[in-house]
């Protein structure tokens, strides 16, 4: 037996022999990049692998390892990658035109189906989840005559709206009141408290940075409740949990706030966000009215995601496409943690469907506090061991099923991680 720093250090040493081109390739990154990196999430120590290719499911290095993509973009990549009815989709796009400065039939089309598909009076299209989220904040605080907004500790709404660790010094300069996550009554207590200068309350109805947690129904129907006593507008941040359910989350819960914000795959791998919800909130936006607030975007209603995100969301991840994946989650998530529960280890996955985290902890998780007892180094060795048996998932331990893993992706996953467990089980006990 050796200690986790040993058997750290020895995954480490054993990824970097084996990627030559990657350690170079980083070394060039670094000279025109800070740390190599433009996106943080992507980066892990000593440094993260650099794709070559990527088709179905399946990801090549550019070493030439081969990795079963479970991580699918960070749920973004839901159609796998090079889906044949994608690529069509952006060479009608490309023939269409893609940046043509003029109002345009997709748009339209597009936005009828988003709207029926998440139950929305209005909706407008931006170019991300943040950007999404950023103006819906700013939709909320304009229409409440209200400055304050309520997140949720340990919550994610972008790369501006970062409260996972604290609120970020990136963040934009909205005053913040942080609300514990699940926490009925400080919860509650908290919005009473503020109400008179409460523009918003936004959530994911299940983190998914802060570690796949869903929120309870009880959590959901308090501040459903108490924000439409106190004129206070609800947003369900959907980016990514809209995946869950055909018409998103909240619709599973039966909650329906005033607005929703969406982004990741339904872009059809195109980058994409959306903001919409009740009609008198998003009318602001009417540019015929005096007074309108505005909301450019050179890239707004672009052809290329306009085009392949209806393909994607009508063609391909339909309604029953949805519960079909979701189930497959449900099932792969109940068989992680029944593999876990066999070996004793202190091992867990959490999520709802195709939505996964593996914490390598025991005892109830119910918030980003119980996330954050981790012990981090764990978490790597768990993801490079994976990598090692050629499965890609993210550091932190999430992962986001595309419709083309199939069972026996899974159960791969699974021998993976009993394996895993054989050889570390020392380092597991509860």
């Amino acid at each position: 037996m050796v200690s986790i720093d040993l058997a750290l250090e020895e995954a480490i040493a054993d990824f970097v022999a084996k990627r030559p081109k990657t350690q170079a390739l980083h070394e060039r990154a670094k000279a025109v990049m800070p740390g190599g990196n433009t996106r943080t999430v992507l980066f892990s120590a000593p440094f993260p692998i650099r794709a070559e290719r990527a088709e179905g499911s399946t990801i090549w290095d550019v070493d030439g390892h081969s990795y079963l993509d479970l991580l699918g973009e960070y749920s973004a990549g839901i159609y796998g990658h090079s889906n044949p009815r994608i690529k069509q989709a952006v060479a009608e796009a490309m023939e269409q035109g893609l940046n043509m400065g003029a109002h345009h039939s997709r748009e339209v089309i597009f936005a009828e189906a988003v709207t029926k598909r998440f139950h929305l009076d209005l909706v407008r299209f931006t170019n991300s989840g943040t950007e999404a989220n950023m103006m819906a904040l700013a939709a909320a605080r304009c229409f409440t005559c209200r400055k304050k907004i309520m997140p949720m500790v340990g919550g994610y709404h972008g790369g501006t709206l970062y409260f996972s660790h604290g609120a970020s010094p990136v963040n934009a300069p909205f005053e913040c009141v942080m609300a514990r996550f699940n926490d009925v009554a400080a919860t509650r207590a908290l919005i009473a408290q503020h109400a008179d200068e409460l523009a918003a309350v936004i959530l994911e109805p299940m983190l998914g940075g802060g570690g796949c947690l869903p929120a309870t129904p009880e959590f959901l129907a308090m501040l459903r409740a108490e924000t439409q006593a106190r004129g206070i507008v609800l947003i369900f941040d959907e980016v990514m949990s809209s995946r869950l359910h055909p018409n998103g989350l909240s619709a599973q819960y039966g909650i329906q706030p005033d607005l929703k914000t969406l982004g990741k795959y339904i872009g059809g791998g195109m980058s994409f966000g959306a903001f919409g919800g009740a009609r008198a909130i998003m009318e602001q936006f009417d540019p015929s009215r005096p007074n309108a607030l505005p909301h450019a975007g050179t890239f707004n209603n672009n052809t290329l995601t306009m085009t392949a995100g209806l393909a994607g969301l009508t063609e391909i991840y339909t309604p029953e496409a949805c519960v079909v994946l979701n189930m497959r989650g449900e099932e792969l998530r109940q068989a992680m943690n029944d593999l876990f529960m066999r070996y004793q280890c202190s091992m867990q996955a959490t999520g709802v469907g195709s939505m996964i985290t593996l914490h390598p902890i025991s005892g109830a998780i119910g918030g980003p506090d119980d996330v954050a007892k981790a012990d981090t180094r764990l978490k790597r060795l768990i993801y490079l061991h994976l990598l090692d048996h050629g499965i890609y998932i993210a550091e932190r331990g999430f992962m986001a099923l595309s419709l083309v893993v199939e069972q026996p992706d899974m159960q791969r996953l699974l021998e993976v991680l009993e394996d895993f467990i054989k050889r570390y089980r020392y380092l597991l006990v509860n």
